[in-house]
């Protein structure tokens, strides 16, 4: 009986480096190769309305509103706005003449 090979080591291909093309590391100092292309788009400036319109979303968000008021933040449909407009007009104050009215 043959005894079972060790670990047989697989032969790993060389790579074939041209000597023509020679890699030569880039450096960015200052008077030698150019920076990289960058993402710059958080240093440009913005038109007013664009970082007046962030702002205020910023802002939004970190205030804390007290629910009472936070209700207006969002507007009703027209029907809807119509009946509580209505329901506001059936108890609102009394104007002066109904006043006398009343007294009298």
């Amino acid at each position: 009986m043959v005894p079972a090979p060790a670990v047989v080591k697989k032969q790993k291909a060389k790579k074939v480096v041209n000597p023509l093309f020679e890699k030569i590391p880039k450096n960015f100092g200052i008077g030698q190769d150019i920076q990289p292309k960058r993402d710059v788009t958080r240093f440009v400036k913005w038109p007013c309305y664009i970082r007046l319109q962030r702002q205020n979303a910023i802002l939004c968000k970190r205030l804390k509103v007290p629910p009472v008021i936070n209700l207006f933040t969002q507007a009703l449909d027209r029907q809807t706005a119509t009946q509580l407009l209505k329901l506001a007009h059936k108890y609102r104050q009394e104007t002066k003449q109904e006043k006398q009215q009343i007294v009298s």
